[in-house]
């Protein structure tokens, strides 16, 4: 829950979601490919972040490239790593 909190407040100060869609699967048949295994999914929303595209082709389009998110997420998520794991 501690890492939950943690994701969310990262994603909030960055991305300035209106909101969050947060999914939790657990088992092979849920998802999670690995019979015992459990992750979380946690998806900012914005209000009419829903358009045609989603409706008439089932494609999701994101307003910038996932490198460039990527990057400006990263140095906060390093911050969560244990000292031991920072420099790998």
């Amino acid at each position: 829950m501690t890492m939950l909190q943690h994701c969310s407040r990262i994603l909030s100060d960055r991305l300035r979601p209106d909101g969050f869609n947060i999914g939790i699967n657990l088992g092979r048949a849920a998802g999670a490919g690995i019979d015992d295994h459990l992750h979380i999914h946690v998806v900012p929303r914005w209000e009419g972040d829903h358009n045609f595209m989603t409706v008439t082709a089932e494609i999701r389009t994101i307003p910038q490239h996932i490198e460039a998110t990527y990057a400006m997420l990263l140095p906060d998520f390093q911050l969560l790593a244990p000292p031991e794991e920072k420099n790998e």
